[in-house]
């Protein structure tokens, strides 16, 4: 065992998160294990885009983009906001843009 890893108590862990959320966050980041998935999220942090234009910007089809916006939001990282006929996506809150923008920044970090 680790240095400071305990065994599980009673159904929750020592560090007090219980099963439930750790298996969302499991799924969470096994949801943005997949390149294609992380760019739609990535496009959908700086305000309200539509389908078509995150197709543009990371280069898929739109029924690509829209399957794993469909994936994103059963997730609940990214919501859609209709306007008029056509849904903007954006990231769901400031917890997503926030993980995001460390994970970017952890993985450009040498050594």
């Amino acid at each position: 065992m680790r240095a400071g890893c305990h065994p599980r108590a009673g159904g929750r862990a020592v560090t007090g998160v219980d099963d439930a959320r750790l298996a969302t966050t499991a799924e969470t980041f096994r949801l943005l294990g997949d390149p294609t998935r992380l760019r739609v999220l990535l496009a959908c942090m700086h305000g309200p885009v539509a389908v078509g234009e995150i197709a543009l910007r990371i280069g898929a089809s739109q029924p690509l983009v829209s399957h794993h916006l469909r994936l994103l939001r059963g997730a609940r990282l990214v919501r859609g906001e209709r306007q008029q006929r056509r849904i903007l996506y954006v990231t769901a809150d400031a917890h997503v843009s926030h993980m995001l923008t460390d994970m970017l920044e952890h993985a450009g970090e040498v050594g």
